[in-house]
């Protein structure tokens, strides 16, 4: 998966918006208000930061060792980073994105709930 195979993935998921609101080289994709990816544009190859719940990020770490990290700035517990243009499965990058978009929208309040789903 490209980067830009990325963006538009991630871009198509309900109530999701995109910006930089770090810096210039740092897209960041948000549901409702809130981060579910990340990516710096200067990587190369591309890699992403996504939510995952603890137990499965352990796993994954184990499973595509080098290819999926702890979280690059982030939380380690909670993030994990992510190659995207390397051997990881591209059905595993659609779900592991979708994954962290499901944790955060799970992690809304009921009104931001709500309002997404009435999008």
């Amino acid at each position: 998966m490209n980067i830009e195979q990325f963006r538009e993935y991630c871009i198509s998921k309900k109530g999701v918006t995109e910006s930089f609101p770090f810096d210039e080289k740092t897209l960041v994709f948000k549901v409702m208000g809130k981060m579910f990816a990340l990516t710096g544009l200067e990587y190369n190859p591309a890699q992403a930061n996504l939510k995952c719940d603890p137990e499965r990020a352990i796993e994954l770490r184990e499973e595509y060792d080098g290819l999926i990290r702890p979280g690059y700035h982030m939380s380690k517990v909670h993030w994990n980073t992510v190659e995207l243009e390397r051997n990881i499965p591209h059905e595993l990058l659609l779900e592991l994105i979708d994954h962290s978009y499901d944790l955060v929208v799970k992690s809304l309040t009921k009104k931001l709930q709500a309002e997404l789903a009435s999008l």
